[in-house]
């Protein structure tokens, strides 16, 4: 039936019967296997989104979809009401890669979040004795970490947050990159709790100066404050770290997983932290039907185990520093490409858009028209992260589409 359809069935489908909470790009896919994606009409496409980071292994890799084909027919749901065979195996996995005591399980990036800021919060009422109903948490302008009602009351971003409110209490917003505007706040004996990205994705693949999350921890420690880091989309590899905040002395006190926790396969996500903070919320005080259920905990298990065996994170150091030098010699000449920036393989450009509002989106079409998808953010940005199982002649490749379907913007 898809041969005999054109595109425009599937535009038109959906945006008659689903919200429009989305602008996608102009193609219908319908197949995925390593760095590739295909349409419906079998057109090739390298992918350089890899679903916001959530298919860091690849699209459908073998192993991982092994685990989950084995696991669906034995068990995949029981709810946290009983005992599983497969949650403790990959709870005792996953706390000994990063060195936590404990992890809780949920399903979303964004429920991770929730989750971090309910521990933190019990923890300041607990252990930091804050009067009650008195805590604060601090985030960081440009910070992106869902769009749930308290997501997006931590955003300074309109499009975010207008029509929406009120909001949730409790929350200050400061500079990112600005280590004396946290300080302030962290003098405040109120204050629970820094959530922050050691790397922004939604916001453009905005890098902090080197330090600061190194200061970041030494700052939360020295006022008894929780450093939250939300890696839902920087770690896992991304950046050529197991974890972003790996590149310094940064280890936060509670840590957000999710996208690629799964490989793409199945919605899961991580929060770790060790006894004091993890072991003060009680049964009833918070939970989820499906967190931790056998199917995703075998799948996560996998997805990681992929990530450490083939060497990934490996792979997207040496790869995002050949793919920044190779852009920077065009960029260096260009008149439209402002800048790059990025680690490891969470890569972005920069594009003037003083003359052509529409310019980044437009550069996208015609990359997709190249045989490479991407998606432009905040406008003039786009963002460049291809699966890490991506090879150097593959990266090559890619880096010479990018660079021809740029220079047929220049003026």
């Amino acid at each position: 039936m898809k041969s005999s359809l054109n595109s425009k069935f599937f535009f038109d489908v959906e945006h008659k019967y689903g919200a429009h909470n989305y602008k996608p790009l102009p193609v219908v896919l319908s197949r995925g296997e390593g760095i590739y994606l295909w349409d419906i009409h079998s057109k090739k496409y390298f992918d350089f989104l890899s679903a916001y980071s959530a298919v860091n292994q690849g699209h459908c890799n073998p192993k991982i979809l092994e685990a989950l084909n084995i696991q669906a027919k034995k068990l995949t749901l029981t709810s946290r009401a009983f005992y599983n065979d497969v949650l403790g195996d990959y709870e005792k996995y996953i706390t000994n890669i990063f060195k936590y005591d404990k992890v809780l399980p949920m399903n979303t990036g964004v429920e991770g979040g929730e989750t971090a800021i309910k521990l933190a919060r019990k923890w300041g009422y607990l252990i930091k004795k804050i009067p009650k109903n008195k805590a604060r948490v601090v985030f960081a302008t440009g910070n992106f970490w869902g769009r749930t009602l308290a997501a997006i009351s931590s955003s300074d971003d309109p499009f975010s947050y207008s029509d929406f409110g009120p909001y949730m209490p409790g929350y200050d917003i400061i500079p990112y990159n600005d280590l004396n505007s946290l300080e302030e706040k962290l003098k405040n004996p109120e204050t629970t709790a820094f959530m922050v990205e050691p790397i922004q994705g939604e916001a453009g693949v905005i890098v902090p100066d080197d330090g600061y999350l190194a200061s970041v921890r030494s700052l939360c420690t020295k006022y008894n404050v929780l450093f939250i880091a939300d890696e839902v989309q920087t770690g896992l590899g991304r950046t050529g770290k197991m974890l972003a905040t790996d590149y310094e002395k940064a280890r936060p006190d509670i840590l957000i997983l999710g996208k690629a926790l799964s490989g793409g396969v199945i919605p899961a996500s991580a929060v770790l932290a060790d006894d004091e903070i993890m072991l003060c919320i009680k049964p009833g005080e918070h939970g989820s039907t499906f967190g931790g259920n056998p199917l995703a905990s075998s799948v996560c298990h996998a997805a990681l185990k992929v990530i450490i065996d083939e060497k990934l994170s490996e792979n997207s150091y040496l790869l995002g520093k050949r793919f920044r030098k190779s852009l920077n010699s065009y960029v260096d000449k260009s008149s439209i490409v402002l800048k790059i920036r990025g680690k490891g393989l969470l890569n972005a450009i920069e594009i003037d858009n003083s003359s052509d509002k529409e310019i980044a989106w437009k550069i996208c079409l015609e990359l997709k028209n190249n045989g490479l998808l991407a998606k432009p953010t905040h406008g003039n940005i786009i963002r460049f992260a291809p699966p890490l199982v991506i090879t150097e002649k593959q990266l090559d490749q890619c880096v010479g589409i990018i660079i021809h379907t740029l220079e047929t913007f220049e003026p």
